[in-house]
């Protein structure tokens, strides 16, 4: 039963990993290196609760699906805002990409922490947090219960929100888009060589925005997921610096997924093993240790992908370079 709780605990920390890397392996196909995921999440987890809560102060009977879908177009219109902006200063305006990822990082915690923090300080309670309704259809499992209560596969299948469910899907799609669809593969020629793209007749700054932004909302949803989800039913409360350097790992975990949507599953899941292993399986270590195991997983994964030198396991060719077309 401890091996079937850790691994249901390591599918649920995993979720907003997976939201996070999946965002960001779309904006990176598009040869776009968006280093603000952590200022993104922020600014979807804050958007969607505010949205939610602010449904249920003013609805005389608030429905818990329709809180869900406000508080699901608002956290992904608000990191996508936030991609938009960044969108805006690195293909327009061709500011530095790192720079400019860093500077969202940074807004976007602190755009997150004030607005959190201010209405929880405007109401009686002090804390932002959503009501029953909205509390249930987020932390209720999406199948029935008597699936949840099979042998082995039941707490491992079945037993989760709908948010781990749209991870999954969204995964599934994505993977299906980059190989098989032709503006798939048209984005994916923008992110190789911008340049080639262009002179095919690709419009490659309209597909860098659309990746980018698209992608910066999916990474929102990922925050949501954190706010809203705990994993106990007790989630729908800010707490401040909540995402707690999610966005980082998910970075980290698009380098170990070697930009491919369907590994990125399973890295979320190894990543969010290792960040619930010490709860679990205590070995007398300090937490610290436990923290850096996916960093070091990382590494590992660099190191192997750097001497296999597999062409479908490296970086897109244009990654991080802005494209200048009077430069072709």
């Amino acid at each position: 039963m401890t091996v079937l709780n850790f691994i249901a605990a390591a599918v649920l920390a995993g979720a907003p990993l997976l939201y996070g890397t999946l965002g960001e392996i779309l904006t990176e196909k598009s040869g776009n290196l968006n280093l603000g995921v952590e200022g993104m999440l922020f600014m979807g987890g804050v958007a969607g609760l505010c949205g939610s809560y602010f449904y249920e102060q003013y609805a005389v009977n608030p429905i818990g699906a329709v809180s869900a879908i406000i508080a699901l177009v608002c956290a992904f219109l608000a990191a996508a805002a936030g991609a938009a902006i960044y969108s805006f200063l690195t293909i327009t305006l061709r500011a530095n990409q790192n720079v400019t990822g860093l500077a969202l990082t940074i807004f976007g915690a602190g755009l997150g922490n004030l607005v959190g923090d201010s209405i929880a300080m405007s109401n009686a309670t002090k804390v932002m947090a959503a009501g029953a309704a909205t509390k249930a259809a987020f932390n209720t499992a999406l199948f029935p219960e008597f699936l949840s209560k099979l042998p082995v596969v039941g707490k491992i299948l079945f037993s989760y929100d709908f948010l781990v469910y749209l991870a999954l899907l969204t995964a599934v799609i994505l993977a299906l888009f980059l190989k098989k669809t032709r503006r798939g593969l048209n984005l994916r020629a923008v992110g190789e060589n911008a340049a080639a793209a262009d002179a095919a007749g690709i419009a490659v700054n309209r597909y860098r925005y659309l990746a980018t932004i698209i992608g910066g909302g999916i990474s929102g949803l990922g925050g949501l997921y954190i706010v809203m989800n705990s994993g106990n039913g007790v989630g729908g409360v800010w707490v401040h610096n909540c995402i707690n350097g999610v966005g980082w790992l998910a970075v980290a975990l698009v380098i170990f997924a070697t930009w491919n949507p369907l590994r990125a599953i399973l890295g979320s899941l190894l990543f969010g093993a290792l960040s619930v292993a010490r709860l679990y399986f205590p070995l007398g270590i300090p937490a610290q240790i436990y923290d850096m195991l996916p960093y070091l997983a990382t590494i590992a994964v660099l190191i192997g992908v750097s001497m296999r030198a597999k062409r479908e396991n490296q970086p897109p060719g244009a990654l991080g370079v802005p494209y200048f077309r009077e430069n072709r």
